[in-house]
């Protein structure tokens, strides 16, 4: 036996169950309104750094855009990079140790004589082995002394200067007519065999005749001018100059 239901007993239940599945929308949409009015408030009660919000927008559009060309940023400056990072220069107590080890190898360098002072080291080369009487021609074996030792000076950047000593005893016969002269052209010759050597940085050369031969150590005439008829090199602790 079947028992049929009203159409309109029915009905209303259908609607009641209806209006239910729909009910939650109601809560849902008050919930998204209540949440976009908080933060409407705190945007309004905050401040937006311009320069932020532009780097945040460019940021996300290069991100957001792959077919966006990349701009590659060219260098606007010319200077060499040895200009800007420039090295320091190497201990003198460090390079004097290697000074003495290059210099025992070789018969000219070591019959100079080799001085730490506090600013400064001076490794100084009797005229009378590197050059002839009244010249400043330098001999087949003081270049290849002072190629020996350019091996050394090119590879620091401490300030290398050169600088010419003469005795009192005017020149006699040669080019040079004075000690003037020829301590200044013994001074450039020795700094132009350092730059073949390779060592780059600039070689001032000076010349001082015998103006410093009363502050030499008191020895009997003939050592005494030996000592003063010399060339030195004088290391300094500061970087030279380009």
């Amino acid at each position: 036996m079947t028992y049929r239901v009203p159409v309109d007993e029915l009905a209303p239940v259908a609607a009641h169950k209806e209006e239910n599945s729909q009910a939650w929308m109601v809560t849902f949409t008050d919930l998204v309104s209540l949440m976009l009015t908080f933060f409407v408030m705190l945007f309004s009660m905050s401040s937006v750094q311009v320069d932020k919000w532009e780097e945040m927008i460019d940021t996300l559009s290069q991100t957001l855009n792959p077919t966006r060309e990349v701009q590659t940023i060219k260098p606007t400056s010319t200077y060499n990079i040895r200009m800007v990072l420039r090295e320091r220069a190497i201990n003198l107590d460090y390079l004097m140790a290697v000074l003495e080890e290059k210099m025992a190898e070789d018969h000219l360098l070591s019959s100079s004589r080799l001085l730490h002072l506090s600013d400064r080291v001076i490794v100084s080369l009797p005229g009378d082995l590197l050059f002839g009487p009244n010249s400043a021609l330098l001999s087949e074996k003081a270049r290849e002394a002072l190629f020996e030792l350019g091996g050394v000076l090119r590879n620091i950047n401490n300030q290398v200067m050169v600088q010419g000593h003469s005795d009192p005893v005017p020149p006699q016969g040669g080019q040079y007519a004075s000690n003037w002269e020829l301590s200044i052209g013994r001074a450039v010759a020795v700094a132009n065999a350092l730059r073949r050597a390779g060592y780059t940085e600039e070689i001032p050369a000076q010349g001082f005749a015998s103006s410093r031969y009363n502050l030499l150590p008191d020895l009997p005439d003939v050592e005494k001018r030996k000592l003063a008829r010399r060339v030195d090199i004088v290391i300094m602790p500061n970087v030279g100059e380009d």
